[in-house]
C-alpha cells in the first residue's frame, strides 16, 4: 500500500516564535485601524501584522499606509489587479513565510474574530500544527446572525466533515486559524484549486491528509457591526460544491503528487 510521508516529526519546540497575524481586507476602513490597535495592546512578543488589501475603494489601503509609517511591524500588501478572499489569503501567507514567521494566524478585520483569542491560539500551537478558533466546541458560540444563517453553517460543517472525513475539527469553515510554518510549506500553496472562501476547506483538508495535528479552541463569533459582509448564498453553494471537487482531486491515490510533487513514498 502506498503511504504518504507525514510531517509530524518536523514540529519543533519554539520558546519565542515569530507570530505573523495575516488580515485580508476589502472596504474595512471602519474596522482595521481599531483592530490593529487592539492587537498591539496584547503585547505579543515578536508580533508581525500582514494586511492584504484588495484595492479597497473606501480608503482602507491609504489608512493602512499611514499606520505602517510609524509601525515597523505592520506590513501592507496592495493588490491592484487580483481580488478575492482566497488568493488574498495565499498572498499574505507567502509574505509571512518569506519574513520568517514561525506561526501564521489568519483572521478577519471586522471583529467577528476578536483579537482577545490570539494568546490562546498561540498557546495551543505548542501542542498542535493547526489551531482553529471554533464556534462549535464547548464554550464556543455563534451570535447575532439569525437562526437561518446559524443552522446553514452548522449543516455545512456537518457536510464538509463527513465528505472530507475530518473528525478532529468541528468548525471547518472557520477563518480564524493558526498554522505552523511547516504546514503552509507542506501543502504546496502554488497548487491550490480554490480561489474564493473555500480555500479555508482546501488548506484544512490538505493538512489533514498530510497528518498534521489539529486542535480547536472555543471562540465567540459575533457578526460584523460595521461595514458590509461579502457573504452570499452563491458563495456558500460554491463552497459546498468545492468540497466534492477537493474530495475528488485530493484522493488517496493522488494526494502526494498534488500536495508535494517532490515527496517520495514508500510501499
Amino acid at each position: 500500500m502506498r503511504q504518504a510521508v507525514t510531517w509530524k516529526s518536523r514540529r519543533p519546540k519554539l520558546s519565542k516564535p515569530v507570530v505573523a497575524v495575516m488580515i485580508p481586507t476589502y472596504n474595512e476602513k471602519e474596522n482595521v485601524g481599531r483592530l490593529i490597535l487592539e492587537i498591539e495592546q496584547l503585547k505579543l512578543p515578536q508580533l508581525q501584522l500582514v494586511v492584504v488589501d484588495d484595492d479597497s475603494p473606501d480608503g482602507t489601503g491609504e489608512l493602512l499606509d499611514v499606520l505602517a509609517k510609524t509601525r515597523a511591524h505592520v506590513h501592507v500588501i496592495h493588490r491592484r489587479q487580483e481580488r478575492g478572499r482566497g488568493t488574498a489569503g495565499l498572498a499574505g501567507f507567502k509574505y509571512a513565510l518569506a519574513q520568517g514567521a514561525d506561526y501564521i494566524v489568519e483572521m478577519d478585520a471586522d471583529f467577528s474574530h476578536h483579537p482577545r483569542y490570539l494568546p490562546e491560539l498561540i498557546k495551543a500551537a505548542a501542542e498542535a500544527d493547526v489551531v482553529v478558533g471554533s464556534r462549535f466546541v464547548r464554550d464556543g458560540k455563534d451570535l447575532d446572525r439569525g437562526w437561518l444563517r446559524h443552522w446553514v453553517t452548522v449543516l455545512a460543517n456537518f457536510y464538509i466533515r463527513k465528505i472530507l472525513k475530518i473528525a478532529s475539527v468541528r468548525d471547518c469553515t472557520s477563518g480564524y486559524r493558526l498554522f505552523r510554518r511547516e504546514v503552509l510549506e507542506a501543502v504546496n500553496m502554488d497548487n491550490t484549486v480554490s480561489l474564493g472562501p473555500s480555500i479555508v476547506q482546501e488548506l484544512l483538508y490538505k493538512a489533514h491528509l498530510l497528518g498534521f495535528r489539529m486542535r480547536e479552541i472555543p471562540i465567540v463569533f459575533v457578526d460584523r457591526r460595521k461595514g458590509e459582509s461579502t457573504f452570499s448564498w452563491n458563495i456558500m453553494l460554491q463552497s459546498l460544491l468545492m468540497t466534492l471537487i477537493l474530495k475528488f482531486l485530493f484522493s488517496r491515490l493522488r494526494r502526494v503528487e498534488i500536495h508535494d510533487p517532490g515527496t517520495r513514498v514508500g510501499k
